[in-house]
């Protein structure tokens, strides 16, 4: 089709850096929201090269959903967006099942014209109830709800940078097709570290590392990892509503660009048995007025008392937050200690298999990493759950609580008891959400071995929360 007539928006990525950046620099100045409204609503007036702004939200289980709104309905009705909260897994029912959708205009990016297509930009939403309250089912709104009260009672600002893992595999569909193929193939077998010009793995990272810089994301390394076929590109740390935001756009653009050179990206926790799974190490800490709260230069490890306090109240709750962490079935395939798993209870400087780990920092980089949380679980729902368990969850009196003999559970059954039982996920979720989660980890959890063996079966692919596949979930 001929373009010649078109004139939509495309800009350099050199362009989309800067104006990313402006943004991210806004967030972190925490510029007031109606001032970056205006200023948004007035660039996409004044802009008659974008077409189409996509809103983002995220569902229960943490799966992204898009909707593009036309540019000039979006600017003339920003403030009345509606949509059928009954058609999203873990949302209202049938009944009740109109909900508001708002933007947050200073969640908005500007995107490469090559991955995204031209005259668009992105911006997240907020699902909001019918009072107007944030909707408590979307994740999103109750930490950015969570962040924002700490820092107006305590001046705390909550920082996140997340460590994502994921697959290469050969085939644009490779996991909706796997139960009929049965098999993931590798697209390379070189290993950590090691990759040559030309590798497919190495040049989809080098695009994936284009497109996070252009988007602002301010890279730091980028590599493949141990297993063959596999990869992690890291990025700095920011607020962690932003931290959150990152990860569902880091995984998006994985899958565009996998898919645009006829690959398929996965974040199954363990896509292949017999080679180290695919983790999300989640480090974490929280400043005050300028000043990193979790370092001690005198302290345990060179971490704070505080700090301390906010890792012994994570290992308290460990499988209470277990499945909320490790959110499918195959999850639990990776919480193997053959091959570094984290499925210990406990906190260490230098054992890997330790759920909680003190990396070596300074006055700017001390943190705390929780090491056990899988890539395909809600991000919003990890880092809700990691700051308010570790600020607000309670301290067991279990002797020599950092190094017990504890572990976490081999299996979502297990993981899902252990849940449903605990008082702590309550307070943390609410009776009605904690409810809603359950009975969907039940739902998939029931079409799949409790036992899993050796071999990663086919249901636990197919009725994975992250793979597209809308016609298998309709079976539901």
């Amino acid at each position: 089709m001929s373009t010649e007539l078109k004139s939509f928006l495309t800009l350099s990525y050199a362009e989309l850096e800067e104006l990313n950046l402006a943004a991210k620099a806004q967030r972190k100045a925490r510029v007031d929201p109606a001032v970056i409204q205006e200023e948004r609503l007035k660039y996409l007036n004044d802009t008659p090269s974008i077409k189409a702004v996509t809103l983002l939200f995220s569902d229960l289980e943490g799966r992204l959903h898009m909707l593009d709104y036309d540019k000039k309905f979006l600017v003339k009705s920003w403030d009345n967006l509606t949509f059928d909260g009954s058609s999203i897994r873990g949302f209202t029912a049938q009944r009740e099942s109109d909900l508001r959708l708002n933007i947050d205009w200073n969640a908005f990016y500007w995107t490469p014209a090559d991955v995204f297509g031209p005259g668009k930009v992105m911006v997240f939403g907020e699902v909001v109830d019918k009072d107007g309250s944030p909707y408590r089912a979307d994740l999103r709104a109750v930490l950015k709800q969570y962040a924002n009260q700490l820092y107006a009672k305590d001046g705390y600002t909550l920082n996140a940078a997340n460590e994502i893992e994921g697959f290469l595999f050969k085939g644009s569909d490779a996991e909706r097709n796997y139960h009929e193929t049965g098999k993931f193939e590798y697209v390379n077998t070189g290993g950590y570290y090691h990759s040559l010009p030309g590798d497919p793995l190495r040049t989809f990272i080098d695009k994936v590392a284009e497109v996070q810089r252009a988007m602002g994301f301010e890279n730091e390394k980028d590599h493949p990892e141990v297993a063959p076929s596999q990869f992690e590109i890291n990025y700095t740390y920011g607020d962690v509503v932003s931290a959150a935001d990152q990860i569902q756009l880091y995984k998006l653009i994985c899958r565009q660009v996998a898919t645009q050179m006829g690959y398929s990206v996965s974040f199954l926790p363990k896509p292949v048995v017999g080679v180290n799974g695919s983790g999300m190490h989640t480090n974490v800490s929280i400043m005050k007025n300028g000043k990193n709260l979790f370092w001690d230069p005198k302290g345990e490890e060179k971490i704070s008392k505080f700090a301390w306090q906010f890792v012994d109240r994570i290992l308290t709750h460990g499988n209470d937050i277990c499945v909320l962490l490790n959110a499918s079935v195959n999850a639990y395939r990776r919480l193997d200690p053959h091959f570094e798993a984290p499925n210990q209870i406990k906190a260490s400087a230098t054992d890997r298999g330790s759920m909680v780990r003190i990396p070596i920092g300074n006055e700017k980089s001390a943190r705390v990493e929780v090491r056990s949380v899988g890539p395909d679980a809600n991000p919003y729902m990890v880092l809700y759950s990691v700051f308010k368990t570790g600020l607000d969850g309670e301290t067991s009196k279990i002797k020599n609580l950092r190094q017990a003999d504890r572990y976490l559970p081999d299996n979502i059954y297990t993981a899902l008891e252990n849940f449903k039982a605990a008082r702590w996920t309550d307070e943390l979720l609410g009776a009605d959400v904690k409810g809603r989660y359950a009975d969907l980890k039940q739902a998939s959890a029931d079409r799949c071995a409790r036992q899993l063996g050796t071999i990663v079966k086919a249901p636990e692919v197919q009725y994975h929360h992250e793979v597209y596949n809308q016609y298998l979930w309709n079976m539901f």
